[in-house]
């Protein structure tokens, strides 16, 4: 089977993925890279490309969902098919952009938790009895990757472009999947990709926010399957 490769959101790991990768493993051939060393999306795209297979199916959350489209506008037949979850396909929002430089300078001055407690979890997750052990989750990912790692990916998110054009060109099966409750890539931007993309199914995860893949692990995966199956 085509391998899966997986790329995890702003200051997130492969544990972002953890319930997927449980659940895929004896089904397809699993990757996941890091987005950690680069601060262009330009150049992360271009590592993942220098050390990914051939060709595989691709599937990115949040950033990691920037990062694939990317990959897909620099090498659009090597991706088999194409899952983008709780994602943004468009530049960076002026409001958002003026927000990051206060966050940067924040982290430089070593308060890269604080930044993670108040201005980036509260917009992560639906209410829901496993909020705090997710939350506590999303707080040692980030802290395991470190100042250096937030301040590459925010200069990466606000020089980003538009890659509506890629969405539209792209005819292979994909996925396109996010939470009811993502106050951070909300549903009408999932609605936009499905309607650019001529090939693409669109899913939304009740009772999740921006994380479904730990929020609602088994609706989530399931969706996957149904991607990866789908002949």
């Amino acid at each position: 089977m085509t391998p899966l490769i997986l790329l995890p959101g702003m200051m997130c790991d492969a544990r972002l993925f953890g319930p997927q990768i449980d659940a895929l493993s004896n089904r397809v051939p699993l990757m996941s890279f890091p987005l950690c060393q680069q601060d262009s999306v330009e150049a992360m795209a271009a590592e993942i490309l220098k050390n990914a297979p051939p060709r595989f199916a691709l599937a990115g959350l949040s950033m990691g969902g920037i990062v694939a489209m990317e990959v897909l506008r620099q090498a659009p037949a090597r991706v088999e098919r194409l899952a983008l979850l709780d994602t943004n396909p468009l530049a960076e929002a002026s409001e958002v952009k003026a927000r990051r430089a206060p966050q940067m300078a924040t982290v430089r001055e070593g308060r890269l938790r604080q930044v993670m407690r108040d201005e980036m979890k509260p917009n992560y997750l639906a209410d829901g009895p496993r909020q705090g052990a997710i939350l506590d989750l999303c707080m040692a990912m980030a802290t395991d990757l470190g100042p250096d790692v937030f301040l590459r990916q925010s200069q990466a998110l606000m020089d980003r472009i538009d890659q509506r054009a890629t969405l539209s060109a792209y005819t292979g099966k994909t996925l396109v999947l996010c939470g009811r409750a993502d106050g951070l890539c909300p549903v009408e931007h999932h609605q936009l990709m499905h309607d650019l993309l001529p090939n693409s199914v669109l899913t939304i995860i009740e009772d999740a926010g921006h994380l479904p893949t730990l929020e609602q692990p088994q609706e989530t995966t399931a969706a996957l399957i149904r991607w990866l199956e789908d002949s």
